[in-house]
């Protein structure tokens, strides 16, 4: 599992690669603390690399919303696939996020 972050203008680009399982959850939280960090800009979560989630990296995913949200900002999951949109519908995530 590896995370990029960008800044693209006033907004912060992740893109995950990989699985982001329980194994790899401890790492990745790691890795998106510079979004918790700026939370006040626009945050895309790009995951058009990402192949897996778990409920581990739902709630890392559902912390930077809760983040973003605190300091009046969005977040926007981008490019997911269809075993992960099943999964953010079936856990009702889909609407916790505004997906592209």
């Amino acid at each position: 599992m590896k995370t990029e972050i960008v800044t693209d203008g006033n907004r912060l680009v992740a893109k995950f690669y990989g699985r982001l399982d329980t194994a790899a959850a401890v790492q990745t939280a790691e890795e998106v603390k510079p979004l918790l960090e700026a939370a006040n800009k626009e945050i895309v979560l790009d995951c058009s690399e990402l192949e897996y989630i778990s409920s581990s990296g739902l709630r890392i995913f559902l912390g930077i919303r809760k983040e973003a949200a605190n300091h009046g900002s969005n977040v926007v999951v981008r490019n997911i696939n269809a075993d992960i949109r099943q999964v953010f519908m079936m856990t009702g995530f889909i609407s916790f996020f505004e997906i592209q």
